[in-house]
């Protein structure tokens, strides 16, 4: 196997959070910060997901509900250590031990399935059963177009509110950083900087996909007419998830993006709303974040390194 290809293997995932980005590869997890003073903190520790610790927990489309809810464990985490870093000295003074406990990480994580769950099946299924519409293939089109404009409305919401700009704006960065590193070039500021914004494996297009999935699976259940048949179908929820990460994973593929092209063209037309052009500053964090989340001796150390 040549150099390139491992490192297109390794999949480094990312997530930009305030004024930093999360990087998480098979080794583990770090999260670079840019400071009020100008330097750049790091968190780096070492993280094997359960999938890769668990057969079973590996099976496709299982895979996919289990690397959900650690992305949005792990993404909490690199969120409080992040508006950590950005706050200034004497404000961490007074509060020192200000890290998340366990139940607060679960508490965040089960609101943010609730609310997604509210607006993104709920209540487009809701307001679906007010058109009283007799055809299954009809009822569930329907569904899901409202469900699709529930999350372009929401994204167009969070893109109105000023201090997104600068997340957007990292998310951009963590994007061209990860073209940079699995086109196999030289992961610089300079190299990174000429790379896309727009990657096929972003969690923009994981919804989009989630959206085009939950239709065709849900035609198979037919209208639901009470409400035994209502939690049938958010049932079926974990397994939407599970084949839009399996379907997501496909687009790393060599020659997939041509012939599923249709599938992650909305998200990537999407990440117009979700990303913005960095600036060098930022991209040289997310590389930060990229090195640290492959370095053994750094995710050994298990600190925070400025």
């Amino acid at each position: 196997m040549t150099g390139r290809e491992e490192r297109m293997n390794l999949h480094v995932g990312g997530q930009a959070v305030i004024e930093g980005v999360m990087m998480r590869s098979p080794k583990g997890i770090a999260t670079a910060v840019r400071t009020p003073s100008g330097g750049i903190a790091i968190k780096a520790e070492p993280f094997v997901s359960l999938t890769r610790r668990n057969r079973v927990l590996n099976l496709p489309v299982l895979r996919g509900a289990v690397t959900l809810v650690e992305t949005l464990v792990v993404a909490v985490k690199a969120l409080s250590f992040s508006a950590e870093q950005a706050s200034t000295e004497e404000e961490r003074e007074k509060k020192p031990n200000a890290g998340l406990s366990a139940a607060y990480v679960a508490g965040t994580v089960a609101a943010a399935f609730g609310l997604g769950f509210l607006l993104f099946f709920y209540l487009p299924l809701r307001l679906t059963e007010l058109f009283r519409f007799d055809s299954n293939l009809v009822f569930n089109a329907v569904d899901g177009a409202l469900r699709l404009l529930f999350i372009f409305l929401y994204i167009v919401i969070i893109t109105r509110w000023k201090e997104m700009g600068r997340v957007f704006e990292y998310h951009g960065a963590e994007h061209k950083t990860i073209f940079a590193f699995e086109n196999g070039g030289d992961v610089t500021v300079e190299g990174a900087a000429g790379q896309s914004r727009y990657h096929p494996r972003c969690s923009t297009s994981f919804l989009l996909i989630i959206v085009l999935v939950s239709v065709a699976v849900f035609v198979f259940l037919g209208k639901p007419d009470s409400i035994g048949d209502r939690l049938i179908r958010f049932s079926f929820i974990p397994l939407i998830g599970g084949i839009s990460y399996e379907v997501l994973k496909l687009s790393a593929r060599p020659g997939v993006g041509r012939r599923l092209g249709f599938l992650f063209w909305p998200g990537l037309k999407m990440q117009r709303f979700t990303t913005r052009e960095p600036s060098s500053d930022q991209i040289e964090v997310a590389i930060a974040a990229l090195n640290a989340s492959l370095d053994d001796n750094l995710l050994e150390r298990r600190g925070v390194i400025n």
